[in-house]
């Protein structure tokens, strides 16, 4: 199939084919980034913004670098020395932005629905890097991508994601991703970050932590959201380290090939044993440097281009879709 999208605004409105397809091309770019010259001009004359709103390291730095890979123009965009701190609305930034020539516009926001706002009221394409506990549909595409890669497919394994899912965009984008991709998907944690709503979206919710990773092929964890919550859900972090956080005594319990995932940053001690993040079992650097790709993908296919077959060769895919 071809990508036939504009924005990539989140998982839940992608088709299995389409995923795949992202999956495809990113792995073609990875190959591009074993090579001595890393770059390809999929992009060249093409600006890329990064709006973001909200902070991040990864994130923000991954697209920095994915559209400097493509050879576009990268401007970093800083809301806290941007007119937004003067009351300028989201939209008249944007079109601002648009005005600027921009090409392409990543946004990270703290509000659910910002991208799709900016795509009803932009031409550029907007690609969503997290908005507000809704999504953070590349960091799915990631995941599933080093899953993919680790086990040689997604479909019929065993998928805990353990920690904060009512305040996660990470959770609910890699819950669309997996089930699309036929995962059986299990969440763990406190009932009050744990409710039995999620449910309705294809998985199976527990809050016994041995249950949950058990026979589980990928363990993937998550920080408590301490930004996005109106109140404590908890009553400590000592607690939740207790009675949630994945620890040796309890890695012990698990499948010997199970695979330890995070999307960072990370809370050593509290959601992860720092012995067990750093250990052969975690893939957590391999989730960041397949972001890079995954990244890449994204944006060579919101730009207009069809796939890893236009990626292959030294430069001559990449030509082709950039139109030279």
């Amino acid at each position: 199939m071809s990508w036939t999208r504009r924005h990539l605004l989140d998982i839940q409105s992608l088709s299995a084919e389409e995923i795949l397809l992202v999956l495809d091309t990113a792995k073609a770019f990875k190959e591009v980034g074993r090579r001595a010259i890393k770059t390809v001009p999929a992009l060249r004359g093409k600006t890329v913004i990064n709006l973001f709103v909200e902070p991040s390291t990864r994130t923000r730095i991954s697209f920095e670098l994915a559209a400097q890979r493509l050879t576009a123009d990268v401007v970093n965009f800083n809301a806290e020395a941007s007119s937004l701190r003067k009351g300028e609305t989201l939209k008249d930034t944007a079109r601002n932005l648009e005005a600027l020539q921009a090409d392409i516009i990543i946004i990270r926001h703290s509000a659910a629905g910002a991208p799709h706002f900016l795509a009803r009221v932009v031409n550029a394409s907007v690609v969503n890097a997290g908005d507000g506990a809704h999504e953070h549909p590349t960091q799915a595409l990631l995941d599933a991508f080093t899953i993919r890669e680790k086990k040689g497919r997604v479909a019929g394994l065993k998928v805990t994601i353990l920690g904060d899912i009512l305040y996660s965009r990470v959770a609910r984008s890699n819950i669309w991703a997996l089930t699309k991709l036929g995962a059986e998907v299990t969440l763990c944690g406190p009932p009050t970050l744990v409710p039995r709503v999620f449910e309705r979206m294809g998985c199976r919710v527990t809050h016994r932590i041995e249950e949950a990773i058990a026979d589980a092929d990928i363990i993937n964890l998550l920080r408590i959201q301490h930004e996005r919550q109106r109140k404590t859900m908890f009553p400590s972090l000592g607690e939740y380290a207790t009675l949630f956080g994945l620890n040796p005594k309890r890695l012990a319990r698990t499948r010997p090939e199970v695979v330890i995932m995070h999307p960072g940053p990370i809370n050593r001690g509290i959601e992860i044993d720092s012995q067990i993040a750093d250990s052969e079992r975690s893939v957590i650097l391999e989730q960041v440097t397949n972001g890079l790709a995954v990244r890449m993908a994204v944006l060579f296919l919101v730009n207009g281009g069809q796939g890893p077959r236009q990626v292959s060769g030294p430069e001559r895919g990449a030509r082709r879709a950039a139109g030279a």
